[in-house]
């Protein structure tokens, strides 16, 4: 391929390599889908601790042997709606985007606390894959899924843990400088 036909490619999938796309539209994006999973959950389960609303912190249901309350339900899916979020903004097609769900469950979930840093990078990279074999086969209800799903969790398998280690030694630098100077 040459440096024009690549160039082509990336316009003709809506795949732009650049600061603002990911820095600003995915990490955008990505704090909308925080806040309408983690922190909507979390305000769900205070509210209703505080005011004692069993409705609100009585298990709603039972998954896998786990207890669910509707704020825990929210909080389960934060690394999909992060995911899919970013997907949104970086123009998915919707194979793509309903797949980004699965990366965002397995890159969240490997990163531990620093999960969502490696949400955004992985759920990116699998995104942007998806959108570049999206219309290039007859079975892109096959391949579309395959290769976002399969390149978001071996990305997340393979850089997921170190990427939340490296946010959760960032985070802890953060607090150690701001006890030596608040």
């Amino acid at each position: 391929m040459t440096k024009n036909s690549v160039k082509e490619f990336l316009e003709r999938k809506n795949i732009e390599i650049s600061a603002k796309r990911y820095g600003i539209d995915a990490l955008s994006a990505m704090a909308q889908g925080l806040f309408c999973s983690l922190l909507i959950g979390t305000i769900i389960n205070t509210i209703g601790t505080q005011f004692h609303i069993g409705f609100l912190t009585n298990p709603v249901c039972t998954i896998g042997g786990a207890d669910y309350t509707v704020g825990g339900l929210a909080v389960a899916m934060t690394g999909p709606a992060m995911a899919i979020a970013i997907g949104y903004a970086l123009k998915c097609p919707p194979l793509v985007l309903f797949s980004l769900a699965t990366v965002g469950f397995a890159a969240n979930g490997l990163g531990g606390a620093g999960g969502p840093l490696a949400v955004l990078i992985v759920a990116i990279i699998a995104a942007e894959f998806g959108k570049a074999v999206c219309g290039e086969t007859r079975v892109d209800i096959l391949v579309v899924p395959l290769v976002t799903i399969g390149l978001g969790v071996a990305l997340s398998a393979w850089w997921a843990p170190g990427l939340g280690a490296a946010a959760m030694k960032i985070g802890n630098l953060i607090m150690w400088a701001t006890e030596l100077r608040p």
